[in-house]
């Protein structure tokens, strides 16, 4: 299929009101999407399915799927400059927003200080009416702009439209082996040297540390890797691979995904007492923003020749399946007042609110700028 029929089929999708996702992988040429023919609610209730997953921030609620029954690839590659968007960010909006954003995070800094939380993520929304409302010319605009980022458009009439562009997988499974990340800190992208401030390599310890202690009962031979930067878009953040042998026919997925999700990295320290001062203070619903998504169980069939005695290129055939899943950062949802972008950043006890505020503002920047 050529790239045009490929988005002419996601637009045909959309109009005829019929549930689809469509995505390209970091730095990868292939984009994939998965097509549902009936409008129905699939739900994945313990990760065995295979298909497209969709799961929210609340670990409590169901995760929805697309079945893999039919999809669609296709080769696409391109490269977009596009405007910055400062330019068109509405003042008068952005200090009512600062003034709430300092207080919350005022708030998460003395519930630290007041001991059991080391960490909570605090997030805010951000309305576009007037951007794009043609959300397959946003998800084209993200593709160019984000080569090494997750990117995708996932729509249910009977849910909503979102997309997104992020940095962060939750995990992959292939060949028995687990792949994870932490990530955590940010600063804007320059050109000169790289330095990292106490608050950040201390936040990046803390999420490295306890996702690997979660991934201990299930993995074997754990391996922590070297903290790096890793670019996304205008940001920098600080990233520790992990990862380690899995053996899938004793562990059920569900147990890793639940082990792992939500990460600290978009949730706190520790997990449930952050979730609990999140849902409490931050007076809106995440829905699926720090949620994730991605591929479950797909089966890729393999083949392989080998030769016995009187027998000659005899072909043997396995499946195996395999899953990617990505944390739902830098994403916006297509209402029907406008685009809706969700940003935050980690507090702790070293916060400061202004400081914090802007890292919000720069993380609005990194996707708005698809918007116009």
């Amino acid at each position: 299929m050529t790239d045009t029929s490929f988005f002419e089929h996601i637009t045909q999708q959309f109009d005829d009101a019929l549930p689809f996702v469509a995505y390209r992988k970091p730095n990868s040429k292939l984009l994939q999407g998965f097509y549902q023919e009936d409008d129905h609610i699939h739900y994945s209730l313990d990760f065995i399915e295979s298909g497209f997953v969709f799961a929210p921030f609340d670990n409590t609620k169901k995760s929805v799927i697309i079945p893999d029954t039919y999809n669609i690839n296709c080769a696409y590659s391109v490269t977009e400059n596009i405007q910055d968007i400062s330019e068109v960010v509405l003042p008068q909006e952005e200090v009512f927003h600062e003034q709430q954003h300092l207080e919350l995070v005022q708030k998460g800094i003395l519930k630290i200080n007041e001991g059991g939380l080391k960490k909570v993520v605090l997030s805010r929304k951000r309305t576009f009416p007037n951007a794009l409302t043609d959300p397959i010319a946003v998800f084209k605009k993200l593709l160019h702009a984000y080569s090494a980022a997750f990117v995708y458009i996932w729509y249910h009439p009977k849910i909503g439209l979102w997309l997104g562009a992020t940095p962060e997988t939750l995990l992959e499974i292939k060949n028995r082996t687990l792949h994870t990340m932490s990530l955590a800190g940010t600063q804007r992208y320059t050109a000169s040297n790289v330095t990292w401030g106490t608050k950040e390599k201390e936040e990046q310890q803390l999420v490295t540390d306890t996702i690997a202690s979660r991934l201990d009962p299930f993995i074997k031979e754990l391996f922590i890797g070297e903290i790096e930067n890793h670019k996304a878009g205008n940001l920098l953040h600080l990233k520790t691979p992990i990862s380690g042998k899995i053996d899938e026919t004793a562990v059920p997925l569900k147990e890793v995904i639940n082990a792992l999700h939500p990460t600290p990295a978009v949730c706190g320290l520790p997990v449930e007492d952050a979730k609990e001062f999140i849902i409490k203070n931050e007076n809106y619903d995440r829905s699926y923003y720090t949620g994730f998504l991605g591929e479950l169980n797909l089966k890729n069939e393999s083949s392989r020749a080998t030769s016995r005695r009187n027998v000659e290129n005899l072909a043997y055939r396995s499946i195996k399946k395999s899953t990617h899943l990505f944390v739902n950062l830098r994403c916006m949802e297509h209402t029907a007042a406008g685009i809706q972008i969700y940003v935050g950043g980690g507090i702790t006890s070293a916060s400061i609110p202004e400081d914090e505020w802007e890292e919000t503002r720069h993380k609005l920047e990194t996707m708005g700028k698809v918007l116009f």
